[in-house]
């Protein structure tokens, strides 16, 4: 009897200490993903039939004044239209805002948080860009200079936005859901047969698939990816590469070698991989003048560790 409660009380022990190591990862990873930066201001854009309100989490830059015209990113996070959160986008945007930007994250249904299927998954991402243009006045937010981005589901939800047409809640809305730019980290932009999520948006893929949807006058696109990435091969990138270019329409792309999915997230690619991506971002908006000036990514980052670190827990 004392060996088995020895046994149970050892299992407990060896689960309690699991359990807490994957909470303290997990909260190491979103502390990373903020870079210690939180949100000026919160704003609900959407309340669906079942489940909480959906929000935005804004970033304003020094001296913003509502009266202001700015240049807006929205970055949608990733989680396989199952989970994830704003969170993760705290760093990008904060940064963003630094250049002046108004910056968002933006939430919208999942399968955890809703019980969500993609495609509405894909209606939220469109009703949010469709709020931001409706409030621009607002918000501060010129409607016609409106970036959409997001890494792997949420550069699904961006990219359908642009591209997938018939995916839509609201399809007659006179307020356009296409964003004026994209930036797509590591997206899941092919459902087809053999691509990913086909199981889960079978009956639909095709409209949903932004590979299969790509057509002349869309947006300017960069691109980010790893050689690494288990969700979307190599071949699969330049094949949407060199669609989008011989539809006439601009797109860059870049890959890693020897990076996986994710590794745009300073808690997975690192601090070099951050900034780099950061830097191509910038650069691409810069030259397709949704920014301007010089950037200064690596002092900014800088800073940021340097505030996080000294901050009191």
């Amino acid at each position: 009897m004392n060996s088995l409660l020895s046994d149970s009380l050892l299992s407990l022990m060896v689960f309690a200490f699991v359990v807490g190591f994957a909470q303290n990862a997990r909260a190491a990873e979103k502390h990373s993903w903020t870079l210690g930066h939180r949100p000026d201001k919160s704003i609900e854009f959407s309340q669906p039939d079942k489940g909480s309100a959906l929000k935005l989490d804004l970033f304003f830059p020094d001296g913003f004044q509502a009266s202001q015209k700015r240049t807006c990113i929205v970055f949608f996070f990733g989680g396989g239209w199952s989970g994830g959160e704003t969170e993760q986008f705290y760093g990008y945007s904060k940064y963003f805002a630094s250049r002046g930007l108004v910056a968002i994250s933006a939430q919208y249904r999942t399968k955890k948080s809703h019980s969500a299927t993609p495609d509405q998954c894909v209606h939220d991402g469109k009703e949010a860009i469709r709020y931001i243009r409706r409030h621009a006045s607002d918000l501060g937010v010129d409607p016609n200079q409106v970036i959409a981005g997001g890494g792997s589901a949420g550069g699904h939800v961006a990219a359908a936005a642009a591209m997938c047409p018939k995916i839509d809640a609201t399809p007659n809305d006179s307020v356009s859901c296409v964003p004026n730019a994209l930036v797509l980290l590591n997206p899941v932009f092919d459902n087809g047969p053999g691509g990913y999520g086909h199981s889960r948006v079978t009956d639909y893929w095709k409209d949903i698939s932004p590979m299969h949807n790509i057509r002349s006058e869309l947006p300017p696109t960069i691109m980010f990816f790893g050689t690494k990435d288990k969700h979307v091969p190599v071949a699969t990138v330049n094949a949407f590469e060199k669609q989008m270019i011989d539809a006439g329409n601009v797109c860059d792309s870049h890959v890693y070698e020897g990076q996986s999915h994710g590794f745009f997230h300073i808690s997975k690619g690192g601090r070099k991989m951050f900034e780099d991506v950061l830097g191509k971002t910038d650069a691409f908006l810069t030259k397709h003048s949704f920014l301007s000036g010089d950037n200064s990514v690596a002092q900014w980052t800088e800073k940021s560790i340097a505030d996080l670190k000294s901050a009191k827990p």
